[in-house]
């Protein structure tokens, strides 16, 4: 019996009401608007119903893959033989004091940031234009613009291998440039709760408006990716590297380095996964071999 045979027979049993889908196309649930098929693609309705499929999950040795809103992910074509969770069920957030939020892994960060600044709380407006989730958020200490999840979280829910769920301190998470502990362990964040300081929600419309803006003037956000495609190498920056090695505008396939900001691989239409990644190999090389800087993709690879 193959492992999702067996995972249609206890899910079935387990969690009756669980969506379920069969051969999912990765491409609708990735921001590059790519990736084949994962084997089965679970949307549990709640943390603790997340939680027990992870769990059980782990019994099974089950192999998954969990996403929110696939906006740092490249899927294979040829799909991968997974078992897909999907978080995007988990999307409350919640006042829970004076300066305190609390949001659950799959609630939009651009979401978030918009419920922070209805609560007259000001601190998570770097957060309104990263088209990530907030479980992804934390997993990578998501930034923009001079913030990022380190100044503002203070716990997390998460489940473990083996421990099951429990809250962690934001000090004990390993927060640095785009890394977690996540990062290097497994585990599953759930929910998320941030210590935020009272402000005008005027002001901080405002504050989230300009950001837009200029987010809207350098981002080619009118094409399909990832954001920036590589992480920032030390003493400089991915785009003007890039730009440096002639590279704006060069294409594989449907795959381009974006015209307007050398730091995006973008989809310009009808790129594969294939051609996404054979750029990103083909910048890395040009880079190193004109530059010395060798480029980390900040993209989450599924292969």
């Amino acid at each position: 019996m193959s492992w999702f045979d067996r995972f249609d027979a206890l899910v079935a049993v387990r969690f009756p009401h669980m969506e379920i889908l069969r051969e999912e196309p990765m491409e609708r649930h990735t921001t590059f608007r790519t990736g084949g098929p994962a084997r089965r693609f679970a949307r549990p309705a709640s943390a603790e119903e997340c939680a027990a499929l992870l769990e059980l999950a782990a019994e099974e040795a089950w192999p998954v893959l969990l996403l929110g809103n696939g906006s740092n992910l490249l899927v294979s074509d040829a799909g991968v033989d997974t078992l897909a969770i999907h978080t995007g069920l988990l999307d409350k957030a919640a006042r829970t004091g004076q300066r305190t939020i609390r949001a659950g892994a799959g609630l939009r960060l651009s979401k978030l940031a918009v419920f922070a600044q209805r609560e007259g709380l000001s601190g998570l407006e770097f957060a309104h234009g990263i088209p990530g989730s907030l479980g992804g958020g934390v997993c990578m200490n998501a930034g923009a613009y001079g913030g990022e999840m380190k100044q503002v979280l203070t716990a997390v829910s998460a489940w473990l291998p083996g421990q099951g769920v429990k809250w962690i301190a934001a000090e004990k998470l390993e927060l640095r440039y785009r890394h977690s502990l996540f990062s290097s362990a497994p585990g599953a964040v759930l929910e998320a709760e941030f210590l935020l300081t009272p402000g005008d929600g005027g002001e901080i419309q405002a504050l989230m408006d300009s950001l837009s803006r200029r987010r809207r003037e350098k981002q080619p956000l009118e094409y399909p990716s990832a954001g920036s495609t590589f992480k920032r190498p030390e003493g400089h920056f991915a785009g003007g590297l890039i730009e440096q090695c002639g590279l704006k505008g060069f294409r594989i396939g449907g795959a381009q380095v974006s015209e307007k900001h050398a730091g995006f691989v973008i989809n310009a239409g009808g790129a594969s996964s294939t051609d996404i990644l054979a750029l990103i190999a083909h910048i890395q090389e040009a880079v190193f071999q004109q530059t010395g800087v060798r480029l980390e993709p900040e993209v989450r690879i599924v292969p």
